[in-house]
């Protein structure tokens, strides 16, 4: 026997054949019948298929004449099988179930498949959609990075196994109580997985709005100041180093900063910083400082809060620009272009931070630069405790922090990297807005780009961001991270139960296509008896004016009578 596409065909049933899909199948057959303008037809776009091949959606309808050219057409019981990258790689795919409307057109992306009757249309649909079919398609993709697509010729030519009629039904059946019970398995696991996204962004929404700390600010509005606690038997000296380190926190009446003080006290203490610096230079060069030398300094954007919610007591608006470190190069977007090339990567030395690392909160697996080069991007240079934004996506503004113990690391051009001003802004606070529906409500709209879209340093530095104090913001990151590392723990157990369950359909599928998912009947007619009966049908059916070629000699003839 031939060498199946997926599978051993040594192993097959001595009632099995092989043959390639264009022998059992026609691909992406031609309209069949009279239709005019105005009828109405089924529309499929490639997002009315499901990935994985879980399910299709022929609801949409839309006149004949709007989809005549550009379209591809099928019918009731045809295969569709996606072509393009990444849809095939997701599994899009799906059986055309019974239409109300005898055709249905959808994108050009998908390959049509019909078949002659030597399989049934589920066995057909069931062999395109395994994992490794999709593997091997991958592997013969051609094309333009992409743009890459299953070309017809590979498709044709592929291999498949075919059992007889009798017995595909019993495989087919037992397939679909197999993978139904899977199935349900599987759409309560991705229920759960839903869930618990939705409880993850309640935890950051009670954070960033003030909910979770609620009964901490009302405890400590209740009881004394800390310097008013503190026993009468202490030295002067621990009082007054007590003192000296509480005031970053608290004011002078000894109650604690609001978040509003906290961001002054700081914007202040920033501009002092530059004004000292700036006149440190005039004397270095000898120089009288200007008429209006101050207004040279760089303000720090502030936030615009139209149409932003009310903010606890005690808290205050604040922009990205204001919470950043006052340190060059601590607010940061990767390396532009020329600058961090393919032809940079190395195997080791300095790593490089993806969007990919971010999403998925894991820093391994990572390219590598010479320490020469990364010498060169000192202005894209990772610290841990950094927190990193990825400003590109469906949609950006994935947020996580540059974990303790990894060493420094070189953003790529896709992300952002905020340094936080230590005692102004907690890395874990900031990270939490930016991942809450407040920062993505307001990141979507500052989000630019068609086939890729993208936020700019320049907007995603004037992000409002609710400021509480510094103790508050402590607290609030405390109860945030027991929590999250408690829904992490469960989003690992889900993310488990769907792996084994995909490693099960795989086994299903496996055993389906081998022949060892159902007993054979020595009744059945041979597969290879039922292949060379189809093909004589077919032969015959050309012969005498039906199917394609029987049409196309038809019509051909028809034009040479008129000529």
């Amino acid at each position: 026997m031939s060498e199946l596409a997926v599978g051993d065909s040594s192993k097959l049933p001595a009632s099995w054949d092989v043959a390639a899909v264009d022998e059992v199948a026609s691909i992406n057959p031609k309209l069949v019948g009279a239709i005019d303008d105005s009828d109405q037809v089924h529309f499929v776009p490639m997002a009315a298929v499901a990935e994985d091949f879980g399910g299709i959606d022929v609801s949409a309808t839309r006149p004949y004449g709007e989809v005549r050219k550009g379209y591809t057409c099928f019918a009731s019981q045809d295969v569709l099988f996606a072509k393009i990258t990444p849809c095939m790689e997701n599994g899009k795919g799906a059986l055309v179930p019974k239409l109300a409307h005898i055709h249905a057109f959808g994108s050009t992306e998908f390959h049509v498949l019909r078949s002659y009757g030597a399989v049934r249309p589920k066995w057909l649909a069931r062999y395109l959609s395994q994992p490794d079919f999709r593997k091997a398609a991958r592997h013969n993709m051609t094309g333009t990075a992409g743009q890459l697509r299953v070309p017809t010729k590979w498709l044709s030519a592929s291999k498949l196994p075919v059992p007889p009629l009798a017995e595909q039904d019993r495989i087919v059946e037992k397939l679909e109580e197999l993978l139904s019970d899977l199935d349900a398995g599987v759409a309560e696991l991705k229920a759960a997985q839903r869930k618990l996204a939705q409880y993850r962004q309640s935890l950051l929404k009670a954070a960033v709005e003030g909910a979770l700390t609620a009964d901490w600010r009302a405890a400590r509005t209740a009881v004394p100041s800390s310097s008013s606690l503190r026993k009468q038997g202490s030295s002067d000296s621990k009082r007054n180093t007590a003192k000296s380190l509480d005031s970053r926190v608290r004011g002078n009446d000894g109650h604690e900063e609001t978040g509003a003080a906290l961001l002054q006290r700081i914007l202040t203490e920033r501009r002092a910083h530059w004004e000292a610096k700036q006149l440190a230079k005039f004397a270095e060069q000898g120089k009288t400082p200007p008429k209006d030398w101050q207004s040279k300094y760089p303000e720090p954007v502030a936030p615009d809060t139209t149409d932003l919610p009310a903010l606890p007591e005690g808290w205050a608006w604040a922009s990205i620009e204001q919470v950043s470190a006052d340190d060059a190069y601590s607010l940061a977007i990767g390396p532009f272009g020329s600058n961090l090339t393919v032809a940079d990567y190395r195997s080791e030395g300095v790593p490089l931070v993806f969007v990919r690392h971010i999403r998925s909160r894991q820093y391994a697996n990572t390219k590598f630069v010479s320490l020469e080069k990364a010498d060169e991007l000192k202005a894209h240079h990772v610290e841990a405790g950094d927190v990193l934004v990825t400003k590109m996506g469906e949609p950006p503004g994935d947020a996580d922090i540059y974990p303790a113990g990894c060493q420094t690391a070189v953003i790529t051009a896709d992300c952002i990297k905020v340094r936080c001003q230590q005692g102004l802004m907690l890395p874990q606070f900031l990270a939490a807005i930016v991942n809450s529906a407040l920062g993505k409500k307001q990141i979507q709209p500052i989000t630019q780009g068609v086939a890729q879209k993208k936020v700019s340093l320049g907007r995603f530095s004037s992000l409002a961001l609710p400021l509480p104090p510094i103790d508050e913001q402590s607290y609030a990151v405390a109860q945030l991270t027991v929590a999250l590392k408690e829904a992490d723990a469960q989003a690992n157990t889900l993310e488990y139960g769907l792996k084994q369950a995909a490693a099960q359909r795989k086994n299903i599928l496996k055993a389906a296509f081998a022949g060892q998912l159902v007993p054979q009947d020595p009744h059945d007619e041979p597969a290879s008896t039922l292949l060379e009966r189809i093909r004589t049908e077919r032969v015959a059916a050309g012969a005498n004016g039906a199917g394609e070629t029987g049409q196309k000699n038809k019509r051909k003839a028809k034009e040479a009578g008129h000529a």
